[in-house]
């Protein structure tokens, strides 16, 4: 099973996948690492890795026709079987999202379909759910489709609120499971015990 990541920033979480690659905990190979920020740290990661990578935003391509047939075009010459985006900041295109529909995943830091959709994205979604008095967070793996967080969920893990919990603190929690079930998501899909 082939991986094409998409990441804007980081890329914390695509490095737990390859690192569960390497480990052997994941029979897939990172084949493809694209960003739309040029200085980001997941394009730094996939240059340590060895993984090709291409920068690919409005910048590089301001029709944003253009940009999607470029980013499905690089999908498609290497191979990619199932896309992860990895705190992927853009919306995707018609194009990529119809070629790889059902095969392109996303991971959000709480219960979906709680404190998902537009603009909800990191520490914004731990201060909404610390300011809706929430008891309980955690982490959703689901298929992404043409509106925001709203795809079919795949995963999903429970992390606790504590009391007094900070949208940092709790940000370091959730993302420690994120690192844990992203991988074995993928896992379950690569032995086909999660059918896409």
């Amino acid at each position: 099973m082939n991986i094409g990541f998409l990441a804007s920033h980081g890329g914390s979480n695509m490095q737990a996948i390859i690192d569960a690659c390497k480990a052997g905990r994941l029979s897939a190979v990172p084949v493809v690492v694209i960003s739309n920020n040029g200085e980001s740290r997941a394009l730094e990661r996939a240059r340590n890795e060895g993984i090709p990578s291409y920068y690919l935003s409005g910048k590089t391509h301001p029709d944003p026709e253009s940009l999607d047939q470029a980013i499905l075009d690089v999908l498609i010459l290497h191979k990619v079987d199932v896309v992860a985006l990895a705190g992927y900041m853009k919306k995707l295109g018609p194009k990529t999202l119809a070629h790889f529909r059902g095969r392109i995943l996303n991971i959000h830091p709480a219960l979906l379909p709680k404190h998902g959709g537009k603009g909800m994205y990191g520490i914004r979604v731990h201060e909404a759910v610390i300011a809706a008095g929430e008891t309980e967070s955690g982490v959703t793996v689901h298929l992404v489709t043409e509106e925001y967080d709203r795809g079919p969920i795949l995963a999903q893990v429970r992390v606790p609120v504590m009391p007094g919990d900070t949208p940092e603190a709790l940000a370091e929690r959730v993302l420690v499971q994120e690192h844990i079930l992203y991988p074995a998501t993928l896992q379950r899909i690569a032995t086909g015990d999660i059918v896409l």
